[in-house]
C-alpha cells in the first residue's frame, strides 16, 4: 500500500513538472518547430505510458473486434497519442495567444446553435472527449457564447489548478461534477438562465447511469442530458470539433436532438441516452485516432451480466 502511494505521487509530481516544462519550451519555441515538439512528446509518451498504451488496445479490441486487425489497432492508438499530443502542446500554445483561437477555429452551421439560443432555455450541447474539446470551450467562449462545462476534478490539484485558472482567464465556467447535488442545481440553473451547457456522454459511469450499446456492447451511461432536457425544456444539440489540418479546426453542429417519448420515464431516458451515444459512436467510428481510447468505457457491467 506504501509503495502505491509513493509510486502515484512520484507520477503525479512527474506530470506536473512535464506540463510546467512543456508550457516553458512552447513559451519559447518558434512556431514552425511546435508540431515537431508535439511529435516527440507523443513518441516518448507512446512508449513510456505503458499502461495506458495497454488499455487503448484493450479499448479498440472491445470495440472493434474482428473488424479491425491488431496491426490496425496498433496504428490508430500511436495516432491517437500523436493527436492527444499535439492537442496538448497546441492548447498550450494557442492559450497565450486567444487571437488565434478565433482565427484556427471555424463553426459549422453556427446558425442551429443560435436558432436553439433564440428560444431562452438553454442549449444542452453534447459532445465528447473527441478531437481538441477545450479548444471546442474557448471558441465558444470566445465569440461571446455564455457557456458553462461539466467536469471530473483532475486528481493532481497542482494540475488542477493551473487549468481552471486559465479556463477563467477564457471566460470557460466549469461546473465541477461532484458533488453531484451541486452539479445537478447549477446546470438547472444555467439552462433556466438561457445558456449553454456542454456535457460529454462518453465516459463510463458507474452507478446511477443506464446500460445502453456502445460499440455492440453495454456501457455505463450518464443520463443527465436527457433528465436536464425534460425538466428545462432545454434543446439538445450535438457537436464535435474535427481537424481541418494540422493547425486548423472546425466546429460541426448537428440538427438538434428532439426528445422521444416512450411509455415511462425509465423507458424515455434509456432510448434517447442510447440514440446520442449512437451518436457519438458515429464519430468514433468515423475519426478512431481522435477520441481518447486510454478511458477504460467498459469498466462497469450490468449486475445481470455473467462474469
Amino acid at each position: 500500500m506504501l509503495f502505491k502511494k509513493i509510486n502515484k505521487s512520484i507520477r503525479r509530481t512527474g506530470g506536473w513538472l512535464a506540463l510546467i516544462f512543456c508550457s516553458l519550451i512552447i513559451r519559447i519555441l518558434p512556431k514552425r518547430f511546435l508540431y515537431g515538439f508535439a511529435g516527440r512528446v507523443a513518441n516518448l509518451g507512446y512508449y513510456l505510458a505503458g499502461r495506458h498504451r495497454r488499455i487503448a488496445l484493450e479499448s479498440l479490441e472491445l470495440a472493434f473486434g474482428e473488424e479491425k486487425s491488431l496491426l490496425e489497432r496498433k496504428r490508430i492508438v500511436k495516432k491517437s497519442f500523436k493527436f492527444m499530443a499535439q492537442e496538448g502542446i497546441e492548447f498550450m500554445f494557442l492559450l497565450q495567444r486567444p487571437y488565434l483561437i478565433k482565427e484556427r477555429v471555424s463553426f459549422e452551421k453556427e446558425e442551429i446553435l443560435k436558432a436553439c439560443l433564440s428560444r431562452k432555455k438553454g442549449v444542452i450541447l453534447l459532445t465528447a472527449h473527441f478531437g481538441n474539446f477545450p479548444l471546442l470551450l474557448s471558441k465558444l467562449s470566445l465569440e461571446g457564447y455564455p457557456v458553462y462545462g461539466i467536469m471530473r476534478r483532475m486528481r493532481d490539484e497542482k494540475v488542477e489548478r493551473i487549468f481552471s485558472e486559465k479556463r477563467r482567464a477564457l471566460g470557460i465556467n466549469t461546473i465541477y461534477s461532484q458533488p453531484r447535488k451541486f452539479c445537478v442545481e447549477e446546470s438547472l440553473r444555467v439552462l433556466r438562465e438561457g445558456k449553454i451547457l456542454c456535457i460529454q456522454l462518453d465516459q463510463n459511469f458507474g452507478s446511477g447511469g443506464v446500460f445502453v450499446d456502445f460499440f455492440g456492447k453495454k456501457a455505463a451511461t450518464a443520463t443527465g442530458p436527457v433528465v436536464l432536457a425534460l425538466r428545462t425544456g432545454a434543446s439538445i444539440l450535438p457537436c464535435f470539433i474535427l481537424h481541418s489540418s494540422p493547425s486548423t479546426y472546425r466546429v460541426v453542429f448537428e440538427p438538434e436532438y428532439k426528445i422521444k417519448l416512450a411509455r415511462t420515464l425509465d423507458e424515455t431516458i434509456l432510448l434517447n441516452i442510447q440514440e446520442l451515444t449512437g451518436i457519438i459512436e458515429t464519430y468514433i467510428r468515423r475519426y478512431p485516432e481522435e477520441w481518447s481510447w486510454i478511458h477504460r468505457r467498459w469498466k462497469s457491467r450490468p449486475q445481470q451480466e455473467n462474469y
